[in-house]
């Protein structure tokens, strides 16, 4: 069965994108620590992160380097923090959270944001892309 996040990477479930190449997807947190915190995923289903092959797993950490930058381009923070936790949803996700304090990293600590503000974000991090 597939899992949320390839049903994301298909469009049965929207999402607000940031990017996408043929091996990797990257869109908001619809329950965000702070505001920009993305997900990167591989558009292949894998529940580990240490699962993934060699390549594959490279591959998602050059992708996720490259949107960490265009966040942290667009949302003014100390840092992009980094976290792959991955026990909410069975397919490896890698969590780029833009940080001013350590509080935005507990995944405790959650702000809400309406849809307009999703999408005003979205597009204002692929500009910098």
């Amino acid at each position: 069965m597939p899992t949320l996040f390839t049903k994301i990477v298909t469009g049965e479930i929207p999402s607000y994108k940031i990017f996408e190449d043929e091996n990797f997807y990257a869109f908001l947190d619809i329950s965000p620590n702070a505001k920009g915190h993305t997900l990167c995923i591989p558009k292949k289903e894998e529940d580990k992160l240490f699962d993934l092959d060699e390549e594959t797993y490279l591959g998602l950490m050059r992708f996720s380097r490259k949107v960490a930058k265009a966040i942290e381009k667009t949302v003014p923070c100390k840092r992009v923090g980094m976290a792959v936790v991955g026990l909410e949803v069975p397919h490896v996700h890698v969590h780029l959270i833009p940080l001013k304090e350590m509080k935005e990293m507990t995944f405790q600590h959650k702000i809400a944001m309406s849809k307009s503000a999703f999408e005003t974000l979205a597009s204002a991090i692929q500009s910098n892309l």
